[in-house]
């Protein structure tokens, strides 16, 4: 363990000796701390969270992202061109301690700035906070400035209908001769037929949401509840506002009822009375579609009730470690990339994975057409005829498409914003599938080729 603390105190000498600390440290200080000062929010409680909570997370992530590439792949890189790694390989220290040394000197420095860039923040969000009118600073504390989690009704499985409806249409005329994919086809237009049922609201119907609340009714007691949902609209004009009358617990002494205008296309937050729910646990909501138009609420995030769970400091240290597991991977790719290339096509390399991972709705856009060229039949949204660009690239494009999703099934920001509940076992499984399953594979492979890599020639190495 002294041999691999020691690379660590070597990779610290090294950042600061660049300087890199004190550049990053004024760089998180102006666009964390000075700058949110000098924006002003329009006094709202949601305008003041996306300027201090949401602009500032995302900065912090972005800088502390492209310098963990920058010092990890310069770091590696920059001992093997100019060989100063033979000072050390020849020490009685293996080459696969000097990587892990290396990545844990970059996340010791990505964790010393990460917490004072988290100190700040939060410092920050509770100072302007208190400038806030007292209608708004309520509203923070019920709906931000704490850890929320959602419950919602469960999803209908149709998978037996749709096999009874696909049957019958198979033994019809037209589907007679059908091939296995025409088969594939029709049970995928099937089930999303029943998915548009379970979402639609046509003009002048009602839906009814029955939300199980499980154990969590012996706790939720005199406890404030909230109805977060989302709808879409079949009119496209989008500044228009939808009447939207609510029943919660209808036909009951706990009724209430609460009718609003609402934009489509945006969550709408609203609080319901405590203990609105039956002595099984059950709450039940209902919606009255009063417009003249069509209205979709989707499945994912159509119909949620929010309850506390947690304290706001808690949960912002839990999605700072969340973070802190993506640092943790890009360190392992930066660290990986440099173990066999130079130092500037292995930054290319880590920038154009970064970008692979922001494209990820076009990687699925391009996997549901199964084309790469985009030769797709217009009527049923799928290529006929693959090419060989396609078989070759189609796998390769879900193969990454997995791993980014892995990583992007974690996200922070949004739910800090909005004063959703980073659990301990969301955080958990962000450590093993971030750092311990995809870190630890790019780790692997960056300290087995650094091991079979022949030092000697490393300066001259491309």
């Amino acid at each position: 363990m002294r041999r691999i603390l020691a690379i660590v105190w070597l990779t610290w000498k090294a950042a600061l000796r660049f300087r890199l600390f004190w550049v990053l440290a004024a760089l998180l200080a102006c666009t964390v701390v000075f700058l949110p000062l000098l924006l002003k929010d329009d006094g709202t409680a949601h305008g003041f969270i996306q300027i201090l909570l949401a602009y500032n997370l995302t900065i912090i992530t972005a800088l502390l992202g492209f310098a963990t590439l920058w010092l990890s792949c310069g770091s590696m890189a920059s001992d093997l061109e100019e060989c100063q790694i033979q000072m050390v390989a020849v020490k009685p220290i293996s080459r696969w301690q000097i990587w892990l040394g290396k990545w844990l000197g970059i996340m010791f420095l990505d964790a010393v700035l990460l917490g004072l860039a988290g100190l700040s923040v939060y410092g920050l969000l509770r100072y302007r906070s208190g400038q806030l009118p007292r209608e708004e600073q309520e509203i923070l504390r019920n709906e931000v400035f704490v850890a929320r989690t959602g419950l919602r009704e469960p999803v209908v499985d149709h998978t037996q209908d749709i096999e009874r409806i696909v049957s019958q249409k198979l033994k019809e005329k037209e589907y007679s001769d059908a091939g296995p994919f025409d088969k594939n086809l029709l049970r995928k237009q099937v089930a999303e037929e029943f998915n548009y049922m379970d979402q639609i609201v046509r003009p002048g119907y009602g839906r009814t949401w029955r939300i199980s609340l499980g154990l969590h009714k012996n706790t939720l007691h005199n406890v404030p509840l909230f109805i977060r949902t989302k709808f879409y609209s079949s009119e496209t004009n989008s500044t228009a506002t939808y009447d939207c009358r609510w029943r919660v617990a209808p036909d009951s002494p706990r009724e209430a009822r609460r009718e609003m205008s609402v934009a489509a296309e945006t969550f709408t937050e609203f609080p319901i009375p405590p203990n609105s729910f039956d002595e099984n646990g059950l709450l039940t909501v209902q919606f009255l579609n009063a417009n003249n138009v069509a209205l979709l609420f989707p499945l994912d995030e159509g119909m949620e009730v929010l309850y506390r769970e947690a304290g706001f400091g808690l949960n912002f240290t839990r999605g700072l470690a969340v973070i802190l597991c993506w640092l943790a991977l890009l360190a392992a790719l930066g660290l990986a990339a440099a173990s066999f290339l130079s130092f500037p096509v292995a930054a290319f390399l880590c920038l154009t994975m970064l970008l692979v991972g922001f494209s990820s709705g076009s990687l699925q856009d391009i996997l549901d057409q199964r084309s790469v060229l985009g030769l797709i039949n217009t009527s049923t949204g799928v290529a006929d005829k693959q090419t060989i660009i396609d078989i070759i690239m189609l796998p390769v494009m879900k193969g990454l498409l997995s791993i980014v999703r892995v990583a992007e099934a974690f996200s922070p920001i949004d739910s800090l914003s909005t004063g959703r509940s980073i659990r301990w076992s969301e955080l958990g499984a962000a450590f093993g599938q971030v750092v311990l399953i995809l870190g630890g594979c790019i780790a692997g492979v960056g300290m087995f080729i650094l091991s079979r890599r022949e030092l000697a020639t490393a300066q001259g190495a491309s």
